[in-house]
């Protein structure tokens, strides 16, 4: 077994419905299955999803405040005034911006843009920006993904002369700030149909007011900001982000080319994912660390050369958030493992700050912890001069951070945010009780389960399912992201045909699969980013299951379909097949070291089973790093060490066969004992006796034995010297010895073996130990010559079958 690092949530599919929409629409089956899970089954409704345009555009001035903007910015451009746009350091911010400084540039106004520095500055509009803007000489400033709440602010530039359009989308308060107008879709009253606009996107609706018409010019700035502020790819937005993609890909515009070259990204092949994660963190780069001047300035670059200079820059820029990432991330992760080594277990939500830690990047630490850890995680950075901690929180489903947050209002300068994410300022001395209050609501509010991330999938797959042209036709499913998820889906027992790692630290992984029905269909490539470490706990015979994207791999011109594996596990028991290894001590020790960096964290010992009465005396030496076990003929499990006695055998997930049993039975009896089993290591090798375990001795090796204790008698005889004066070798003559114990011709005393006096005869076939020798041909053939996958087959096979024994009794 091999677990998943989440729990599945697939969909399930109506057929019917699919197979209208299959006809109707002229698409694969997998489409159609896709469309009617994701809820679109009206056929009208599907065909304006696939095929709609700006016909499915609202009209700008149902946004509440429109008109009034409109009014007030033509009025600024025929009286020659000058217009400041004020945004936000963020690439929704920087994209806002960008926009209206085209918009503004090709109407030949007199303009500039200000966006705060986010460390020196903060969010939003403040009062020394606006004097700022006051002295030099503007005289109407309009906001872009900012403003909604500068209550305060617009009152002082109203004050001093300044007018306000305030265009926003984030979550209006209570009051409204006195601004000129204010366009926001979730403004209360506002009877825009679509509420999830991004900051780019009202902006965007704002030129289209002004132009009159549809800026299609403006599109890929408006998608940019729309795929970095995760906003839903549905409905207006999903319009805004594939007609923007479209002319992406054809773009004049400087910067963008630029951006991508130095992210080495064809233009042709530019996707919403390219601008998630190649794109958005080069332009939130600047203002993460310096200013998000450096992002609009090559975004308005006028010519190649200059875009060619700031796209290094940002990407020097990246590059180098991405280092700061990586340490600050390192640190808060040797401090969660140091809480838990401090209190046994990890808290129930996670709080780390630090000094020079800087705030700038402190939500994607955040981010990376809650990845690592599934964990309520809040990250601060603090001034070491004013002692103040800024923070960022990121959630986990279930766990409300914006709520929580408000039970600790009382700690808190400031905090604001939502569900899933937030910020915060908090004096350093509150942090221990912010911690502790934090891990309190997250016991609270959630139940165990609600620790294991979720993961979603369309539905169901069979690779038969998986051809070219339909994973081509995803396509027009898209663009993808938020609300518009790329599709996913679940295979299931996927035999493994091949697996080896990849990249340069070999940190990926490749499988080669096929449909375990069907061995002689072609298998298809798999590749996991990241998953490399898997690869030691996956078993050639494993039988897969797998949760991943669909997708084209094309190789010296020849394409064929690929999985992108999410995540994948092993439900049945597997086998890691280690017969014949000449040294199963070594490999012993090979595999306490991976339970050690087992990817879900260091588990229980593994269990040695060594069949016979003693263990080796090497294992019973080294002894640490797994608990030792040896079995009797009967299937009696006797601990040998103290791991083994602080870790009962019914638990373990691990169990090394070392040695190879007498009997068949014994199997049965460590399959019903190894209740929790999850990977099976058959050495069957590694002890004196199993090297002659096959050699059943003669009569006279019997009389030998004998004679050779009766001759010391009446002292008791050692094994080793019994062996010396019967000349049997020492292995064969303590099995010799053993059977006379067994048939109460001899007794075991602690110093040696003494002769029981009797008169009644006693065949040799009446000991169990001499009949499990006389079939030990038949165990060595079942168990050393057969193939691997019919080794498995018979191990999980008595497996299952005690299992269905216990379960049927409990």
């Amino acid at each position: 077994m091999l677990p998943t690092k989440a729990r599945w949530s697939i969909g399930s599919v109506d057929p019917k419905a699919a197979d209208a929409l299959s006809q109707a629409l002229n698409v694969s089956p997998l489409i159609a299955r896709l469309l009617a899970v994701r809820g679109l089954t009206d056929i009208g409704h599907a065909a304006r999803f696939l095929h709609g345009g700006t016909d499915q555009t609202h009209d700008p001035f149902l946004l509440d405040g429109m008109a009034d903007a409109v009014k007030r910015i033509r009025r600024a451009m025929e009286a020659g005034e000058k217009i400041r746009v004020y945004g936000d350091y963020d690439a929704d911010g920087v994209s806002s911006t960008t926009l209206m400084v085209h918009l503004l540039r090709q109407m030949n106004c007199r303009f500039d843009y200000y966006i705060p520095h986010r460390i020196h500055e903060g969010y939003g509009l403040n009062i020394a920006a606006l004097d700022a803007a006051k002295e030099q000489g503007v005289k109407l400033i309009v906001t872009v993904d900012t403003g909604i709440s500068a209550v305060e602010q617009i009152a002082y530039a109203n004050s001093i002369g300044l007018d306000v359009v305030v265009t926003d989308h984030h979550e209006p308060p209570d009051v409204l700030p006195p601004a000129y107008a204010i366009i926001n879709p979730k403004k209360p009253g506002c009877p825009y149909p679509f509420k999830q606009l991004a900051g780019v996107g009202v902006a965007l609706k704002l030129a289209q007011a002004i132009l009159g018409r549809w800026p299609e010019e403006l599109l890929e700035f408006a998608a940019i900001g729309t795929v970095a502020d995760l906003m839903p790819l549905t409905e207006e937005n999903r319009i805004i982000v594939k007609q923007g993609l479209e002319r992406m890909r054809q773009t004049a515009n400087f910067g963008i080319r630029a951006l991508f070259r130095v992210a080495g990204i064809p233009l042709k092949d530019v996707n919403s994912t390219h601008i998630g994660f190649a794109l958005a963190p080069r332009i939130n780069a600047s203002g993460r660390l310096l200013s998000a001047d450096t992002s609009v300035r090559l975004l308005t670059a006028t010519s190649e050369q200059e875009a060619e200079e700031l796209a290094v820059e940002l990407d020097q820029l990246n590059k180098e958030r991405q280092r700061i990432v990586d340490e600050m991330a390192k640190q808060a992760v040797a401090m969660v493992e140091e809480q838990r080594s401090v209190d046994g277990e990890l808290p129930k939500a996670i709080v780390l700050a630090q000094e020079d830690w800087n705030v700038g990047v402190i939500g994607i630490v955040a981010s990376k912890i809650v990845d690592k850890y599934y964990l309520p995680t809040i990250i601060l950075g603090i001034d070491k001069e004013t002692g103040m901690a800024k923070g960022s929180a990121r959630s986990i489903a279930g766990f409300d951070m914006y709520r929580a947050l408000t039970h600790c209002q009382d700690l808190m300068e400031h905090y604001g945010g939502h569900q899933m994410a937030a910020g915060m300022t908090l004096a350093r001395e509150h942090l221990p009780e912010l911690a502790r209050r934090m891990s309190a609501l997250a016991m609270e509010w959630l139940a165990p389960e609600d620790f294991i991330p979720v993961m979603h999938a369309d539905m169901l797959c069979e690779f038969s399912e998986v051809d070219l042209e339909s994973i081509r036709q995803l396509e027009l499913l898209g663009p993808f992201g938020m609300g518009n998820p790329s599709p996913r889906f679940v295979f299931k027992e996927l035999a493994l045909k091949d697996m080896r790692t990849i990249g340069k630290e070999q940190q990926h992984l490749k499988l080669s699969l096929q449909c375990a029905r069907n061995e002689t269909a072609a298998a298809v490539d798999a590749v996991g980013f990241g998953k490399g470490r898997l690869a030691e706990w996956i078993s050639p015979t494993a039988s897969i299951d797998v949760l991943g994207e669909l997708s084209v791999n094309e190789w010296n011109g020849v394409q064929r379909p690929q999985i992108m594996i999410q995540d994948l596990g092993v439900h049945r028991v597997q086998l890691f097949d280690w017969r014949g290894t000449p040294r199963p001590d070594r490999k012993l020790s090979e595999l306490c070291g991976r339970l050690k960096r087992h990817p879900q964290g260091p588990g229980r010992p593994p269990a040695v089973v060594v069949f016979g009465p003693e263990p080796p005396p090497n294992l019973k030496l080294s002894g640490a790093g797994f608990a030792l076990w040896c079995a009797s003929l009967h299937g009696r499990f006797r601990p040998c060490n103290e791991a083994a006695k602080d870790n009962a055998l019914s638990e373990a997930h691990d169990v090394m066969l070392y040695s190879l049993p007498d009997r068949m039975e014994q199997l049965d009896a460590l399959a019903a004992e190894a209740a929790s089993v999850q990977r099976y290591y058959a050495a069957f090798g590694g002890t004196e006796e199993d090297k002659q375990s096959g050699i059943l001795p003669g009569r006279d090796m019997f009389k030998s034995v004998y004679g050779a204790v009766m001759a010391l008698k009446p002292k008791p005889a050692s094994a080793e010297w019994t062996a010396r004066r019967s000349g049997v070798p020492l292995p064969l003559t303590r099995f010799i010895l053993d059977v006379f114990t067994e048939l109460d011709l001899m007794e075991s005393l602690g110093d040696g073996y003494r002769i029981i006096e009797s008169t009644e005869k006693k065949d040799l076939t009446a000991s169990l130990l001499y009949q499990s020798r006389m079939k030990r041909q038949d165990v060595e053939q079942e168990l050393m010559y057969s193939s691997a996958k019919e080794l498995l087959s018979r191990l999980f096979a008595r497996h299952k079958q005690t299992q269905t024994m216990l379960e049927g009794i409990i």
